[in-house]
C-alpha cells in the first residue's frame, strides 16, 4: 500500500494511517481505491481489537481527486462505477468487521474525507482549523462514496438535506450539537488518547443502521410528515435550480429512493446518480470553474512575481453612497481601519450608518454580538475633511461617475497620502488610463471595479492603466484578498470586462422589447437558462438613467476621439421609457411595477407600446440570444486584449454579473456547446437577429484548428 499505512500497536489496535505519499493532501482516487480494499483485507485475516483511522497530514482528508473526475467522460462509467464501488466495498467491510472504528479527525474533512470518517462508528475531531461537510453539490457532483446514504440514516431526510442539496459546512462544535461528531479534542495526542479509550469501552461496535430494528430518524417518505414535505421539495429545489443544475436534484433523488431500501440497495442507487453526474458535462464546467480556476486565482498565479505582499492598515474611501458604505465595511469586517469621506459630515455619518444596519441584522440572526458591532464600527472613521486621510496606505475613489468630479477627488486626495500610497478608483465603465492623467503617480493608479452590493458580492475587477506599474498591481491583487474578495485582472479598456459584457445582456433584452417579443418570455427565458435575475429586471435595478449617462460619456468621448458611435441594441426602448418618466427602481419603475408591500411585476405597459404577436420568436432563439450574446462579446475582449486570460473571463462572469454557474463562465459554455458547434449557431443568429452575432475572427479560427479554451 502506498496511500494507506498499515500499522498495528502494541494494544492490538491497528492505525490505518492515511498518508499520500509526495502530496500535501490525501485524495480518494484509485490509488487509494486499491489500498483501502488491500486494508480492508487485511484487517478481516488479522486479529486486532480496534481500527483508527488518521492521517498524516495536515488535513484529514480532501476528498476525491477531481483531476481524475474531471477528465471522466460517458465512455468511463464502467470503470468510475468500478472505483467506486471498489472504495465503498472497503469501507463497508471495515465498518462491518465488528470491532471499533475511531476516525481521528485533525484536520479538515471534506467530500470523500468526510464519508470516510462517517463509515466510523466514533467521530473524534480537533477543536480548532477543522472543516467538515460534503460541498460536492457545488461541483455538480453528489458525494458517491457513502455520503448520502449514511447521512440520511444519521440525520434524517429533512434534517440531511441542507447538507447534502447546498453542500452546507460546518465546524466540530456544530457537528458535535449535529449528533455527526461525538467527541473534540484539543490536540492530536489527546485525539488518539481519546479514540483509544473509546475502543476500550466498546469492544464490539456496530452502526446504527446495522441494528435490528433500526428506524431512519423523522422517517421514511411514507410518514406523513415527510411525505407533505417531499411532494413540494421538487418544486422549491426547482426554483433554486431553475431546472439547469443536475446535481441538487439528484441528491434528492438519492436520498429518497436510498431511503426505502436497505443500506446495500441505498449505496448502489447512490453510486448509480454519481456515475451519472461524473461523467456528464456539467460537473466539468463547474470544476473548471469553481476548482481548477479559481484556486489558480486564489493562489495568485497572475499576481506579479518577485514583489513583496503588501498587507494595507488605513484606507481612505472618497464617496459615502452605495458602493462606498460598502467599500468601507468591507475593510472594517476585515479589521483595516478606513477613513470614509464624503462633502458633508452627515453624508459620510449616513455612510457609516450601512455598516452598523449590517451588524444589527448579524446580531438578530444570532451571527454576531453588540461588541463585535462597536469594534467594527470604531474602525470606521466618517469625515468631510481631506487631511484625515494623510497615512493612508490605499485610496479608493467612489465618487459619482463623471470625469471631472473624479479628477477633482483624485487631485484632493493625492496632497494628502505619500508616495507609495495606491490610488484606486472605483468607476464601472471610464477608462483608467483616462482617469489616471490628472494623477501625480499614474504608476500607483489602478482601477478597483467592486459590484454591488459589496457585502455580498465576491469579486473585484482589477483594471490595469497604461502606466499601472506591477508593483501597483501586485499591491492591489494583495489588497482585494485581504478583504476577502476574488480578483480578476484585466486590461483598460471602455467598459472593461464586466461592465461591457453585462450591458450586452441588459441591451439584448431591451431589443426584443422593442423588436415586439412578449416581454414575459424574455424574462422566463433568462431564468431558464439560470440567470439570476432577467434582463430587464436587471436594468431596472441598475436603472436606466445611469445607462443612459454612461451612454452620454462614451459618445462624447468617441466623438472626442474621432471615433465611430456603434449602435446599441434596445436603445429605442430605453429612450422611449425615459421619456415617459420610467426611470428603474428606485424611482417607482421602468420595465416592472413595484407596488407597495406586493411583487413586482412587468409593466402593462410595454405590450401596449412595443408587443407585436407576428414577432414572436422560439424560446430556443431567446435562450439563445441571452448566452450567446456574452459569450461572443468576452471573445472580442480576448481579441482585443482586454482579457488575457481564460480563467479571469469565467470566474469574472459568475461572480460578477450573474452568467449561470453551471456553464462554467462565459467561455466554458463554449467549450460545453463545442466550439464548431457554437459557430455555427452564432451564424445563424447573426443571420435571423443582427450582425452582433456574427463569431470573432478569433473564433473562427478556433473551429478551423480544432482548438478549445484552456484553463491557462
Amino acid at each position: 500500500m502506498r496511500s494507506i499505512r498499515y500499522e498495528k500497536d502494541a494494544d492490538s489496535i491497528v492505525h490505518l494511517v492515511l498518508d499520500k505519499p509526495d502530496a500535501a493532501t490525501n485524495l480518494m482516487d484509485e490509488q487509494f481505491a486499491d489500498d483501502i480494499r488491500t486494508a480492508a483485507q487485511q484487517l478481516l485475516e488479522d486479529d486486532f481489537r480496534g481500527v483508527v483511522i488518521r492521517s498524516a497530514k495536515s488535513t484529514f482528508f480532501a476528498g476525491g481527486d477531481l483531476n481524475m473526475l474531471f477528465r471522466a467522460g460517458p465512455e468511463d462509467r464502467d470503470r468510475v462505477y468500478a472505483m467506486t464501488e471498489k472504495i465503498k466495498g472497503a469501507m463497508r467491510a471495515i465498518e462491518t468487521c465488528g470491532k471499533p472504528v475511531v476516525a481521528c479527525i485533525n484536520g479538515s474533512a471534506l467530500g470523500g474525507g468526510w464519508e470516510l470518517a462517517l463509515s466510523a462508528h466514533h467521530r473524534i475531531a480537533q477543536s480548532e482549523g477543522v472543516k467538515l461537510g460534503l460541498p460536492e453539490v457545488t461541483l455538480g457532483l453528489l458525494p458517491g462514496g457513502g455520503g448520502v446514504t449514511r447521512l440520511v440514516r444519521l440525520m434524517g431526510l429533512q434534517d440531511a438535506m441542507p447538507y447534502l442539496t447546498e453542500g452546507r459546512l460546518f465546524d466540530p462544535q456544530k457537528g458535535q450539537q449535529l449528533g455527526l461528531i461525538d467527541d473534540i479534542a484539543s490536540t492530536h495526542e489527546e485525539l488518539l488518547e481519546k479514540a483509544i479509550a473509546w475502543i476500550a469501552a466498546h469492544p464490539e461496535s456496530i452502526q446504527p443502521w446495522d441494528q435490528k430494528g433500526y428506524r431512519i430518524p423523522g422517517g421514511t417518505p411514507t410518514h406523513p410528515k415527510l411525505a407533505g414535505m417531499l411532494a413540494v421539495a421538487p418544486a422549491m429545489m426547482r426554483k433554486q435550480t431553475k431546472g439547469v443544475m443536475k446535481a441538487p436534484e439528484s441528491i434528492l433523488c438519492t436520498m429518497v429512493e436510498g431511503s426505502q431500501v436497505d443500506f446495500e440497495h441505498a449505496s448502489k442507487i447512490e453510486t448509480q446518480y454519481f456515475v451519472e453526474l461524473v461523467t456528464g458535462r456539467e460537473s466539468k464546467n463547474m470544476i473548471s470553474a469553481f476548482w481548477n480556476q479559481l484556486n489558480a486565482i486564489k493562489a495568485g498565479v497572475a499576481r506579479p512575481k518577485n514583489i513583496e505582499p503588501r498587507q494595507f492598515a488605513k484606507v481612505g474611501i472618497l464617496g459615502a453612497g452605495m458602493m462606498g458604505s460598502g467599500i468601507a465595511w468591507a475593510c472594517a469586517s476585515r479589521g483595516i481601519h478606513c477613513v470614509l469621506k464624503d462633502v458633508s459630515l452627515a453624508s459620510a455619518e449616513k455612510g457609516k450608518g450601512y455598516s452598523a444596519g449590517l451588524m444589527d441584522k448579524r446580531i438578530a440572526r444570532g451571527r454576531a454580538t453588540d461588541e463585535q458591532k462597536e469594534q467594527l464600527l470604531t474602525l470606521i472613521q466618517p469625515t468631510d475633511r481631506a487631511e484625515d486621510l494623510h497615512g493612508c496606505d490605499l485610496v479608493i475613489e467612489a465618487v459619482f461617475e463623471s470625469r471631472d468630479v473624479k479628477a477633482e477627488a483624485t487631485r484632493e486626495a493625492e496632497a494628502q497620502i505619500e508616495a507609495d500610497a495606491v490610488f484606486a478608483s472605483n468607476t464601472s465603465t471610464l477608462p483608467i488610463s483616462g482617469l489616471a492623467t490628472v494623477s501625480a503617480r499614474p504608476e500607483n493608479f489602478i482601477g478597483l471595479h467592486f459590484f454591488s452590493p459589496v457585502d455580498k458580492m465576491p469579486l473585484v475587477e482589477i483594471i490595469v492603466g497604461d502606466k499601472t506599474s506591477d508593483k501597483t498591481l501586485a499591491e492591489a491583487y494583495d489588497f482585494v484578498q485581504q478583504i476577502g474578495k476574488t480578483p480578476i485582472i484585466v486590461n483598460d479598456s471602455r467598459g472593461f470586462f464586466t461592465s461591457r459584457v453585462f450591458g450586452t445582456y441588459c441591451n439584448e433584452g431591451m431589443a426584443m422589447v422593442g423588436e415586439g417579443v412578449d416581454p414575459v418570455s424574455i424574462e422566463n427565458a433568462a431564468w431558464l437558462n439560470g440567470h439570476p435575475v432577467g434582463p430587464l429586471a436587471v436594468s431596472d435595478e441598475v436603472t436606466l438613467t445611469l445607462q443612459a449617462k454612461i451612454r452620454q460619456q462614451t459618445i462624447r468621448d468617441l466623438e472626442a476621439e474621432g471615433k465611430p458611435i456603434p449602435e446599441q441594441p434596445g436603445a429605442r426602448v430605453k429612450d422611449k421609457l425615459l421619456e415617459l418618466g420610467r426611470q428603474g427602481k428606485s424611482t417607482g419603475g421602468a420595465f416592472y411595477d413595484y407596488p407597495q408591500g406586493g411583487q413586482k411585476r412587468l409593466w402593462p405597459g410595454l405590450r401596449e407600446l412595443f408587443y407585436k404577436a407576428d414577432a414572436q420568436i422560439p424560446l430556443q432563439d431567446i435562450r439563445d440570444r441571452l448566452l450567446f450574446i456574452q459569450s461572443l462579446d468576452t471573445v472580442r475582449c480576448m481579441e482585443e486584449g482586454v482579457l488575457v486570460n481564460v480563467r479571469d473571463a469565467n470566474i469574472g462572469s459568475i461572480f460578477g454579473i450573474g452568467y449561470p454557474p453551471w456553464t462554467g463562465g462565459v467561455l466554458q459554455f463554449i467549450n460545453y456547446y463545442g466550439v464548431p458547434e457554437f459557430v455555427a449557431r452564432a451564424k445563424e443568429l447573426a443571420g435571423k437577429y443582427g450582425e452582433r452575432f456574427s463569431p470573432p475572427q478569433l473564433l473562427l479560427e478556433m473551429a478551423k484548428k480544432g482548438e478549445t479554451f484552456s484553463n491557462s
